[in-house]
């Protein structure tokens, strides 16, 4: 996440994405960067981000075609490698399949009557299959001339599957029938899921049909010989896609369920024969009747799917288990990489999920378009995918990018700030990682902000040498190592300190006299009061009116006071644009002298009683100073002064406080072997501690050099803590 703190990768950090107007003691602050969420606001290219932060190299994504269709559902390949894909759009009367040979130009394969091809198949010939919907019907297409293969007699047909002894299983809506279709086209129902879509079906190794559902997410196993059995029963909706790898099932599950839902009983048996559909010559385009009701995702192609999605794990012995999820990325396809971990593609970011354990997965690419429809495991290790929002065919690796590079979002200091040095957690594997910043005074780095500038990272941080200003901007770029390896970043610390701004004193208030508002750390003073006077006054907040009816009124902010003879409370509103701990200095003022006179420093409350009785008559003024020297070193505090209207009170000696003057310099350095120096301080001859501020004033680093100012002869006692509270000390005497 982005912290920001006063000490560097302490324990109190603030979340400043969602309170960034909130801002700590003006003192060295730090921006870290180490979670997936704080990557995902900036922008990667050829990156790939894990679900514990790590940055590392993507694998190798190239588009291989961009048709003309805004989606594409499906993609086969024969045993020559020529890749066959389609999709289609929501208008027309036929739907065209491409082809693609390696080394040439894809190329329209065929157009079948429909408005989109849905699903894919290839036989033990080379002969492609296409499925297209409404009025669901499956094309053979050889040598670019489709003939119709079987007709479903239903509107749609969502995945086709062949066994090893070459029947086409079909599976369909919004019947939520699975048909069995032999060599030479005949058919007939093969299993009644008593669903209304067949969403997603696979075949494993051993015959089974593996088949997800829709409205009741189930997910069953159907057995050749045509017995169901549900493995599980999704939280969500829609299976919408289901994979197999070494008898262990991975399904992917989207939308809420209809409040109340009950989940299907599927038929165990076999669903009676139908009417065989022989084949059939290709038909000219004709009239496409109308869609009946579509499943959530579909019909929502462009918009979020309300419930987001889920992603299960079914073990051979049938244990079912949550392994991913996601509020808002809508899975739409598994497969699996050449390591045989699975991947999700999902809408509406476009988004490449891998689901490297139970605990872990990655962010593996970001894809232009909106969607990734399908996937299919190619030849050598490589995987295509098939996207929406537009029609594009792409493959995967498997080999990985030479370099990436990393946009971070616009870091916002929240007032104009120094920047110090940048820290970089990474395992290089002999790689490298370059970083470069800007920044500026508007919030996008479009117009008018610094030029790029780099920085040189060592095990000490780099020095930022970005234009001071309020925004920061950093961009990373990692290489392989020549050995192929990616480097691995898994954080990044960004030190800076904003310009402290003084407090500003708004309004002082002089309450009724004889009544005083006790410090809030002391008991109250009693004393007694004339007859009839009452004991204790309320008054509003500062700056509000008094009821004029008996007694006062009560409001936001009201203070008791209590009587007490002859003394006199003052009350301000004061506040810090940076936060900072404020204390203040009451000061009194003779209308007829020239002298301030202190009644109190270095107080917390903003208010003041004080007695007036060692006071003569006379008119006087009130001056109150805040200051943000709590959070703040001495030569950086700031402070600001507001007067009080004229009054009358009793005058007495106030108390005096004078500064001295220090010449001489005494300079050390402070150095620690792995943890940041987080302060240092010292006292001259015994006396008070007094924080010390670095030399290039911010603290930032394991060794920063700092300076003393002494008169010869004075005892120097200094005192260094590293950020874990680790503290040594050393005395010297000044010369």
């Amino acid at each position: 996440m982005i912290q920001y703190s006063g000490l560097p990768r302490a324990a109190a950090f603030l979340l400043l994405a969602t309170a960034p107007s909130f801002l700590l003691a003006v003192d060295t602050h730090v921006w870290e960067q180490s979670e997936q969420a704080d990557f995902a606001r900036g922008t990667p290219k050829n990156l790939s981000i894990r679900s514990d932060g790590h940055l590392t190299l993507a694998p190798q994504f190239k588009e291989l075609d961009s048709t003309t269709d805004p989606y594409l559902w499906a993609v086969a390949q024969d045993s020559k490698g020529v890749l066959y894909y389609a999709g289609g759009a929501p208008t027309g009367a036929s739907a065209k399949i491409y082809a693609l040979t390696a080394g040439e130009k894809p190329h329209v394969f065929a157009e079948v009557p429909g408005l989109e091809v849905h699903a894919l198949a290839m036989d033990s010939h080379d002969r492609l299959y296409a499925a297209v919907l409404p009025d669901a019907k499956i094309y053979r297409i050889e040598n670019g001339k489709p003939q119709l293969f079987f007709d479903a007699k239903c509107k749609y047909i969502w995945a086709i599957a062949f066994d090893k002894s070459g029947n086409l299983f079909v599976a369909t809506g919004d019947s939520g029938l699975i048909y069995k279709v032999a060599p030479d086209g005949t058919g007939a129902k093969f299993f009644d899921t008593e669903e209304t879509h067949v969403r997603s079906m696979v075949i494993d190794g051993e015959g089974n049909l593996i088949v997800g559902t829709e409205p009741s997410g189930l997910i069953l196993r159907v057995t050749p010989a045509g017995k169901g059995f549900v493995l599980y029963q999704a939280n969500k909706r829609e299976v919408t896609a289901v994979a197999e790898r070494g008898g262990i099932i991975y399904a992917a599950a989207v939308g809420n369920k209809p409040s109340g839902a009950l989940a299907a009983t599927p038929s165990a048996s076999p669903v009676p024969a139908g009417p065989a559909n022989p084949p059939a010559s290709a038909t000219a385009p004709h009239a496409i009747s109308a869609p009946a009701t579509l499943p959530p995702l579909v019909n929502s192609l462009s918009a979020s799917v309300s419930g987001g999605s889920e992603v299960y794990r079914i073990q051979k012995d049938g244990f079912a288990e949550k392994l991913w999820s996601s509020a808002s990325d809508v899975a739409y396809a598994i497969a699996f990489d050449a390591q045989g971990r699975p991947l999700v593609g999902t809408g509406n970011k476009g988004v490449i999920h891998r689901l490297d354990s139970e605990q872990m997965s990655t962010s593996l690419l970001n894809v232009p378009p909106t969607q990734v429809t399908s996937f299919l495991e190619g030849k050598n290790g490589i995987v295509y995918a098939t996207t929406g929002n537009v029609g594009n065919l792409y493959s995967i690796g498997p080999g990985m990018e030479h370099t990436g590079t990393f946009e971070s979002e616009v870091l916002d200091a929240a007032e104009f700030a120094t920047w110090g040095k940048i820290h970089i957690t990474s395992a290089l594997h002999g790689g490298s990682v370059g970083i470069v910043t800007r920044s500026g005074n508007v919030n996008h780095p479009e117009s008018n902000w610094t030029p790029w500038s780099k920085v040189d990272v060592s095990e000490l941080g780099g020095q930022i040498h970005s234009q001071a200003a309020r925004y920061l901007q950093y961009r990373l770029t990692l290489s392989k190592s020549a050995a192929g390896e990616s480097p691995e970043l898994s954080a990044i610390d960004i030190a800076f300190l904003p310009k402290n701004v003084a407090p500003k004193v708004q309004q002082i208030e002089i309450a009724p006299f004889n009544y005083r508002q006790a410090p809030s750390t002391q008991s109250l003073e009693r004393s007694i009061q004339p007859s009839g006077s009452p004991t204790s006054i309320t008054l509003p907040a500062v700056g509000q009116k008094r009821s004029s009816s008996a007694g006062l009124e009560v409001g936001a902010g009201a203070a008791t006071l209590q009587y007490s003879k002859g003394f006199l409370t003052v009350r301000w509103n004061a506040n810090d644009p940076n936060g900072d701990q404020l204390v203040f200095k009451v000061e009194l003022h003779a209308e007829n002298d020239s002298v301030w006179r202190v009644l109190k420093d270095k107080l917390l409350d903003h208010y003041f009683a004080f007695d007036t009785t060692s006071f003569p008559d006379g008119k006087y003024l009130v001056r109150v100073t805040a200051s943000d020297a709590p959070s703040n070193t001495p030569t950086a505090v700031l402070s600001s002064s507001l007067e009080s209207e004229n009054f009358t009170i009793d005058n007495t000696p106030p108390v005096i406080t004078i500064n001295s003057a220090i010449a001489k310099a005494l300079k050390f350095n402070a150095k620690d072997a792995l943890s940041w120096i987080d302060k240092a301080e010292y006292s001259l001859d015994g006396g008070e501690w007094i924080a010390l501020v670095p030399d290039n004033l911010v603290t930032d680093s394991q060794s920063l050099d700092y300076t003393i100012t002494a008169n010869p002869g004075q005892m120097v006692s200094i005192r260094a803590y590293d950020e874990n509270d680790n503290v040594s000390a050393k005395v010297v005497v000044a010369k």
